[in-house]
């Protein structure tokens, strides 16, 4: 009895002391796991809200919301460039030696865009299975001239200029390829206009969060806003890959071809026509595009010509690099509030919308070239801005009305292709001109002035005509 009783004790004390080595263990690892949830919360909790913000509404399921992820990514990288080079394109060297870099080498990506736009519909069209590798190699190829920039921006080599063009030209071919993708992602009940609002807001609220985070780099030395960007390039590389394999069929897709009827086809299209309402996008699809170009070559011209006229002459009070933040701040506020106010205008005339705000445009632009002022220069960029924005959601709910389903991704790429066109032509010319804000802003007003007035009697007879179906802006 005695030992079973002297065995039990000892079990006992044994047991305890296990228990108490057990319960010690136990706390401490409850200690580090709420200390690791409290460091990854940061990170976690807002990615969390971002998946579930994006992923909302049926987009999760259809892969759009990975798509909005990746736009994210695109905008951030982008940022994080222009960041680096906003102090050294534009105010490192001479203004004169500065304009010739920047003219030359701005014609010389006139090819690349020349040639994308008879090349790039066909291309997706014939080889569709390449649209997340295009997107991929888009990413992948700014990620490394990023890194060359990285040493150029502080050599002041002659590389800077033609590896951040050749950044400009990867972008704008990343943006076609996505506009082509979107029609594939739609999520149920979603209308196109829609879903690229929803694209659109994702990158610009990702610029808005990388853009301080780049200016932190920025102070540590030009080079690590290039290095960020590299890093969220690479991110964007991998990223490109995960969009569903939905967006690499072409099943059931047709070419589009940008004229407005089968009477404006010419050569072997005019013969090989037999459906000409899949070989064409209508009146109103073309008067808008053209009109939206001509915001879109304003919006090249003020980028251009605003940041060299704003080095020499900034605005009252300001520095160089100021004047430049205030406009372009100003423009990226316009753009975002074009975009909101895209999704509350339901149910409006897609012409209509394109008619006033163009008109809108001018307006301002002629305002500001004959009282020109710091105040009226930023009214106008973000005016430039609101326009743009609503006019290519207009322009996207025409494609979507009168475009036939199945050529409508091939009229997103070629519509896409010529806006970017104009872009680059709009550059050339602020590029150009003298460093006077009056012509400057003439010339302004005379390119929305002739997108307008070519446009508006077919936009106005296309609104009275209407579309087979509602249209819809939202």
């Amino acid at each position: 009895m005695a030992g079973a009783r002297s065995s039990q004790g000892a079990t006992g004390v044994g047991g305890t002391k296990g228990s108490s080595r057990s319960g010690g263990s136990g706390r401490v690892s409850g200690s580090v796991r709420a200390v690791g949830r409290a460091l990854h919360l940061p990170v976690t909790g807002p990615a969390r809200g971002i998946r579930k913000a994006t992923h909302a509404h049926g987009a999760g399921e259809s892969g759009l919301g990975k798509l909005i992820e990746l736009h994210g990514v695109n905008g951030a990288g982008d940022v994080m460039i222009t960041v680096a080079l906003a102090s050294t394109v534009f105010f490192s060297v001479p203004t004169d030696e500065a304009r010739g870099r920047v003219a030359l080498y701005l014609a010389i990506t006139m090819a690349p865009f020349t040639l994308l736009a008879p090349v790039i519909g066909p291309l997706l069209d014939r080889l569709p299975h390449g649209r997340r590798a295009a997107m991929a190699a888009a990413m992948l190829v700014r990620a490394l001239l990023a890194l060359l920039l990285s040493s150029a921006v502080v050599t002041g080599g002659i590389e800077l200029y033609p590896a951040a063009l050749g950044v400009l030209v990867a972008s704008r071919a990343y943006g076609v390829v996505r506009s082509a993708v979107v029609p594939r992602l739609l999520p149920p009940k979603f209308s196109l206009v829609k879903a690229n609002s929803r694209v659109t807001l994702g990158g610009l609220l990702a610029t808005g969060i990388a853009a301080p985070i780049g200016a932190g780099l920025q102070a540590l030395g030009p080079r690590y806003p290039l290095y960020g960007a590299f890093l969220i390039f690479v991110a964007g590389t991998f990223l490109s890959f995960s969009l569903p394999p939905k967006v690499d069929s072409a099943k059931g897709e047709h070419k589009a071809l940008l004229a407005a009827d089968a009477d404006h086809l010419h050569g072997p299209h005019a013969k090989k026509a037999p459906r000409p309402g899949l070989r064409t996008v209508g009146t109103a699809v073309t008067h808008a595009l053209a009109a939206n170009a001509s915001l879109r070559c304003l919006s090249g011209f003020l980028i251009f010509f605003l940041a060299f006229l704003l080095r020499e002459h900034p605005l009252t009070g300001e520095s160089a690099a100021v004047s430049l933040g205030i406009v372009g701040v100003s423009a990226g506020a316009g753009n975002a509030l074009g975009t909101a106010v895209g999704a509350w205008l339901k149910q409006r005339a897609p012409e209509i919308i394109i008619v006033t705000v163009v008109a809108f445009v001018l307006g301002a632009a002629i305002t500001a070239a004959i009282f020109f002022g710091a105040f009226l220069v930023a009214c106008l960029a973000a005016v430039a801005g609101f326009a743009q924005a609503l006019a290519k959601l207009s322009l996207d709910a025409l494609i979507q009305r009168d475009v036939p389903e199945l050529v409508r991704t091939s009229a997103f790429a070629r519509s896409e292709t010529l806006l970017q066109m104009a872009w680059v032509i709009g550059g050339g010319i602020g590029i150009a001109l003298p460093l006077n804000g009056t012509l400057g802003l003439s010339v302004a007003a005379a390119i929305v002035a002739t997108g307008w007035l070519t446009t508006v009697r077919g936009l106005l007879s296309a609104a009275r005509r209407g579309g087979q179906a509602r249209p819809r802006v939202a």
